[in-house]
C-alpha cells in the first residue's frame, strides 16, 4: 500500500466520521488503551522468552501508557493530542464542541493509525529500502552509488534505514523526528562545524532520545536569536502553528510540528519575562556563554572531540505548561503506531550535513 493510497484511505475515513450522526457507542478511548497494553504486554513477554527462556505472563505498568493534552481555550471549538509510547503524536481531527469529544476523536485518529501501522506493508524492508533512497538520491540531487558510502549524507541514511529493518515505519519516524528537530534547531549544523562524524552524532542522540533537557536547549537558542533579531521568535511560532493545525487536520503524526510549536512558545515566554534593559543590551558572545554546556564526548573523523553545542543551556528553562495532562493507563516504551505523516518514504538529505 502506496503512501499516498495509506492517506486517501484515512482521510476518506474521517471525513465519513466528521459527519455521522450515530450514537458513539464505542469507547475509543479504553480502545486506543486496551490496544497499546496488549501490544506491550506481548513485546514483554517475547523479550522475557529471548533473554531467559522462560514462558511466564508480563506485568505491564499502566499507569502513564497514553498522555492525553487539551490545548487551551475558553470556549469551542476544543483540541486534544494524545501521545503513543515512543511518542507519536495524535489530534484530534473533527471540530468539537467539548473537550471529552475532542478526547475521543484524538483517540479515534491514533487507534486507526496503531491499527494501520501493524499491517505487513508498513515494515521497513529491502524493497522499501530501495525506494526511499533511489528517491533521497532524485530529490537531493547526489548519487545513489553514495549510499554505499557512510560518511556521505544519503549513506548515512541508508545506515539509519538498515538499522530498523523489520520495523515498523512509525517507529522509524519517532527516531527521525528528534533528528528533524536538531536540524531545524541548526544544532546538526553546529555539530558538523565541530568536526563529529555523523554515526557518532546519530549514535548519541539516538540513545539520548528527546526529554525536557533537550528542549530547553533548544528554546535558549532561540531565545538568542529572538535578542539578536527581535521579531524572529514571533514569526516562526506563527508558521510553526499554522504547521500543527494543518497536520492535525490531515489525521496523521503531528510530533514535528507540536513539539517546534512548544519549543518556541517556551523562548518567547522567557522572552518576555526578561525582556529587560540589562538583557536587551547583552551581546551575542555573552548571551552565547550562558547557553553553553558540555555534553558527552563525541567522536569526530579520527579523533575525539569534546562538543558544546550553542544550543545547550546552562539553567533548564521552566516550562510554563498551557496544555492539561490527563494520563490513562501504561508505561512509554517502544512505539508501533503509524500515521501517513510517518510513512514518507524519505528524509531531505541535508538533516544530516
Amino acid at each position: 500500500m502506496s503512501k499516498v493510497k495509506d492517506e486517501e484511505s484515512i482521510m476518506s475515513y474521517l471525513s465519513q466520521s466528521e459527519t455521522d450522526t450515530s450514537p458513539k457507542d464505542l469507547n475509543v478511548v479504553a480502545m486506543l488503551h486496551n490496544f497499546w497494553e496488549q501490544k506491550q504486554a506481548s513485546q514483554l513477554n517475547g523479550s522475557l522468552n529471548e533473554s531467559d527462556g522462560s514462558g511466564g505472563a508480563a506485568v505491564v505498568q499502566t499507569e502513564s501508557l497514553l498522555l492525553y493534552e487539551s490545548a487551551p481555550s475558553p470556549g469551542p471549538p476544543y483540541i486534544c493530542y494524545v501521545t503513543l509510547p515512543g511518542g507519536s503524536c495524535f489530534g484530534n481531527y473533527k471540530v468539537c464542541n467539548t473537550q471529552a469529544e475532542a478526547r475521543r476523536d484524538a483517540a479515534r485518529v491514533a487507534l486507526m493509525n496503531s491499527l494501520v501501522n501493524e499491517l505487513p506493508c508498513r515494515r521497513i524492508n529491502p524493497q522499501f529500502i530501495t525506494q526511499s533512497l533511489q528517491q533521497a538520491a532524485t530529490e537531493s540531487a547526489v548519487s545513489i552509488e553514495d549510499a554505499c558510502d557512510s560518511s556521505t549524507s544519503i549513506g548515512t541514511y541508508s545506515l539509519l534505514l538498515h538499522s530498523y529493518m523489520g520495523r515498523t515505519m512509525l517507529e522509524f519516524q519517532e527516531m527521525m523526528t528528534i533528528f528533524q528537530l536538531l536540524h531545524w534547531n541548526g544544532t546538526l549544523k553546529a555539530l558538523r562545524e565541530r568536526q563529529c562524524s555523523r554515526q557518532s552524532v546519530i549514535a548519541y542522540y539516538s540513545q539520548r532520545g528527546l526529554d525536557e533537557y533537550m528542549r530547553s536547549s533548544m528554546a535558549l537558542d532561540w531565545l538568542g536569536r529572538e535578542q539578536r533579531s527581535p521579531g524572529r521568535l514571533g514569526e516562526e511560532l506563527q508558521v510553526a502553528q499554522r504547521e500543527l493545525v494543518l497536520t492535525r487536520r490531515r489525521g496523521v503524526e503531528l510530533r514535528f510540528c507540536k513539539e517546534k510549536t512548544e519549543i518556541l512558545s517556551l523562548a518567547l515566554s522567557q522572552a518576555y519575562i526578561h525582556h529587560t534593559p540589562e538583557v536587551s543590551s547583552q551581546t551575542p558572545s555573552h548571551t552565547y556563554k550562558q547557553e553553553q554546556l558540555p555534553l558527552h564526548t563525541l567522536y569526530g573523523k579520527g579523533t575525539a572531540v569534546q562538543i558544546t553545542p550553542p544550543c545547550s543551556p546552562s539553567p533548564t528553562l521552566h516550562k510554563n505548561t498551557k496544555q492539561t495532562a490527563c494520563h490513562t493507563s501504561g508505561k512509554h516504551m517502544a512505539s508501533s503506531s503509524p500515521s501517513p505523516c510517518s510513512q514518507q518514504t524519505y528524509v531531505p538529505l541535508n538533516n544530516f550535513e
